[in-house]
């Protein structure tokens, strides 16, 4: 079993997610898959999680219960639609949104403490993969700091930045080199690649050594391009 979840980020509407989920399920009635699956809409449009053949988890969430921090979602929004699955770390909050190692290890601490599935990214930028393999590892466990690595619900994606919706994924010798020097690290906690997947290349991906599965981005926005992943996978 692999574990294929798809990113959504600031796409689609309460409306639009709902459509798609039907379709999903609906496909998924027919289509069995052995892969765990999961989605991560944005937080206005979360539906109730209570489909049979995935999960719906959140993009995003401040480490409280609730409280005075405009524009952010806690514990309690997540609550009301019985979400437990949360996306931590994604290099688009640590970049775009200078959230920084020690905002990232609150989240995690916080909702690992609530039993929270918890997808934790990491991935370093084009000018620490110019500096070869050492420096790309050692970017990545700085990316460690603070998150327990013993807690039972943690997932670990690996999504090199150079690669997230350039429409260049990492060559398959360089995703499986760094996933098996990660893997002496991580043990036997799954570890996902993201970073432009797609139908074309989704199966020869998950299938090397020490790939878990895959984060998706733009390439699974379409439910009929994500059914196909599935299918492919």
């Amino acid at each position: 079993m692999k574990i294929i979840a798809s990113n959504f980020k600031t796409n689609h509407t309460r409306s639009s997610t709902k459509e798609y989920c039907i379709h999903l399920e609906e496909f998924l009635n027919h289509f069995k898959t052995p892969h765990k699956i999961t989605l991560f809409p944005p937080s206005s449009a979360f539906l109730e999680n209570n489909f049979k053949h995935f999960k719906i988890g959140a993009q995003n969430a401040y480490f409280t219960k609730n409280g005075s921090f405009s524009g952010e979602i806690g514990q309690e929004q997540l609550d009301e639609f019985k979400i437990q699955t949360l996306l931590i770390g994604h290099s688009e909050r640590r970049e775009i949104l200078k959230e920084d190692q020690a905002m990232c290890a609150k989240k995690f601490a916080y909702f690992s403490a609530l039993d929270y599935e918890i997808f934790y990214c990491i991935g370093e930028p084009l000018n620490i993969k110019e500096k070869g393999k050492e420096a790309i590892l050692d970017y990545l466990l700085t990316q460690l700091n603070g998150i327990n690595l013993d807690y039972s619900k943690l997932i670990i994606a690996y999504e090199p930045i150079w690669a997230i919706g350039t429409g260049i994924s990492a060559t398959l010798e360089e995703i499986e080199l760094i996933h098996t020097n990660l893997k002496q690290k991580l043990g036997k906690i799954p570890l996902l690649y993201g970073g432009s997947v797609n139908a074309n290349n989704i199966h020869d991906i998950i299938y090397l050594n020490n790939v878990d599965g895959a984060l998706i981005g733009s390439a699974s926005w379409q439910v009929e391009n994500f059914c196909q992943i599935l299918k492919n996978s």
